[in-house]
């Protein structure tokens, strides 16, 4: 019989903590959906970090792109692009240390919306 190596609570959340890491988290958490692994709990965070980290990297991509094509033309526009692309990281480190703080006071990790879109992921 095999056993998995983090049977223990507190590595299953030490786990959870490793997915609400911004960015680095990403990669984890897409590990955790390809392999079909891991207790409900495990997967739902890990589509809903991989929701935001993508709905993220969207908007900064656009928004870079965006802002590079303004400032080219010297357009004011371009400025304040780069502005909302620093408020939407800003906000999407915050929501992940958030998270962060919820799971660390044993609370519910759902973020409205982003819970309701995440259930589409595998």
């Amino acid at each position: 019989m095999e056993s998995d190596a983090f049977e223990n609570a507190q590595l299953k959340r030490l786990q959870l903590f490793l997915y609400l890491v911004p960015v680095f988290g990403f990669f984890p958490a897409c590990w955790t959906l390809y392999r079909r692994k891991g207790n409900p709990q495990q997967r739902t965070v890990s589509r809903q970090v991989i929701t935001l980290a993508l709905a993220w990297g969207l908007g900064y991509v656009l928004l870079g792109t965006g802002s590079e094509a303004m400032i080219v033309d010297a357009e004011p526009l371009g400025v304040y692009l780069l502005l909302l692309n620093g408020l939407l990281t800003s906000s999407y480190f915050l929501v992940n240390l958030w998270l962060m703080v919820r799971l660390w006071q044993h609370k519910s990790l759902q973020l409205p919306g982003i819970s309701q879109i995440s259930k589409h992921l595998p």
